[in-house]
């Protein structure tokens, strides 16, 4: 799949760096040339240079054979010009962009482009999941040269792990919960924490796999 983000800040770069390692084509776009030099030793991530609300940039970036845009800088009116250049120019097929202000949530509709709408406090998973189509488990990111997985997995209604203590829960060797995000907000894991569904967990192991991740928990 071939994907545009358009703005390198946090949210931009975890997002580039997700999709890259999901084997896709990545092309990150930003004016800020500090931003844009930050991710020159990502590998997988071509860079564009400009200003994403320009139809010129957005071309030099591929936009007429893109799948997806991201929209994901912190002014709601840029994402909205993005998005709406994307659809209408260039007929990308998915749009995401980011809401930094809720009071203009209303706006971040089809008839700006948006086919859907992420709130800025909404976690990274959720945006990924918006974006490909994930499924609960996923490998967020893969740190190559440190040799380290993070996975994060989302607990459902039916979950065997739901009500349980994080210490009743048996993890493959190697592996340690990172962190627990809960209504939009990380919880410290402590091993006394009871876990409820829709808990989104984020481990971070060496060799376990996504699959032995979501076995632990499902």
């Amino acid at each position: 799949m071939k994907v545009i983000v358009a703005g390198a800040g946090r949210l931009g770069r975890q997002v580039a760096q997700v999709m890259a390692a999901g084997d896709n084509q990545v092309t990150v776009i930003d004016q800020d040339d500090e931003r844009v030099a930050a991710l020159r030793d990502r590998p997988h991530v071509r860079l564009e240079n400009g200003d994403a609300c320009e139809p010129s940039v957005l071309e030099r970036a591929g936009a007429y054979t893109a799948d997806l845009v991201v929209a994901t800088t912190g002014e709601d009116e840029d994402n909205l010009v993005i998005s709406l250049l994307a659809k209408r120019q260039f007929a990308v097929d998915r749009v995401i962009a980011r809401v930094n202000d809720t009071e203009n949530a209303w706006l971040f509709d089809r008839t700006w482009g948006v086919d859907a709408a992420v709130p800025a406090a909404m976690p990274l998973i959720s945006l990924i999941e918006e974006a490909a189509g994930a499924a609960d488990t996923v490998a967020l990111l893969r740190l190559g040269k440190a040799g380290v997985n993070v996975i994060e997995t989302t607990i459902t209604a039916h979950s065997r792990a739901v009500g349980r203590p994080l210490t009743e829960i048996t993890l493959p060797e190697g592996t340690v919960v990172a962190a627990v995000v809960r209504d939009g907000g990380p919880v410290t894991p402590a091993p006394g924490l009871v876990l409820e569904a829709a808990d989104e967990i984020l481990v971070v192991s060496h060799a376990t796999t996504e699959s032995e991740v979501r076995a632990a928990f499902q």
